[in-house]
């Protein structure tokens, strides 16, 4: 990888953010180079998690912290939903792709998910609770979608006019 590292978040509407991203079939240095720069920049938003795609690049690779000492980074290549609670649970979310605004959105309260591990083998491992909120947030990331997208019409655009007015005033 000959980018800068680690690589700028890409601003919304860029349309990395809604192309979706393209599988990973295997596990390859370049990769677990991407993944360590993805950490880094996880950590100085500071955030709890981080799709490729959000650095522009269009792969379906995620890593999520969401532990309280941080250096528990779980890295991910292609993950699916595999079963998810019935409870929810609601947290506020972000992204570093559109600053200034958040919203409360409410996503399973648990969550079971098959990847591609950083060894390259299929993993599967159950997330509770902010780990399965970002976990969620990430793999919706890989498909396109944002978190507001979850919000009814009118509050996402009022949510994307503060962003636009936050980002004029910064």
């Amino acid at each position: 990888m000959s980018a800068p590292y680690p690589r700028p978040f890409v601003p919304y509407p860029h349309k990395a953010l809604r192309a979706g991203a393209a599988p990973v079939a295997a596990i390859s240095d370049d990769i677990r180079a991407l993944w360590d720069e993805m950490i880094v920049a996880m950590d100085a938003m500071p955030g709890v998690g981080l799709a490729a795609v959000q650095l522009g690049v269009p792969l379906a690779l995620a890593v999520v912290d969401a532990s309280d000492a941080r250096g528990q980074a779980v890295r991910m290549a292609s993950p699916r939903i595999l079963h998810a609670s019935a409870q929810m649970r609601v947290h506020e979310e972000a992204s570093p792709n559109l600053l200034g605004v958040s919203a409360v959105i409410a996503r399973p309260r648990a969550v079971t998910i098959e990847f591609l591990n950083a060894q390259g083998a299929m993993e599967q491992r159950d997330f509770v609770g902010l780990w399965a909120t970002s976990v969620q947030h990430q793999i919706d990331h890989l498909a396109g979608k944002m978190y507001f997208d979850y919000l009814s019409p009118l509050k996402r655009k009022m949510l994307l006019a503060k962003a636009d007015k936050w980002a004029k005033r910064n």
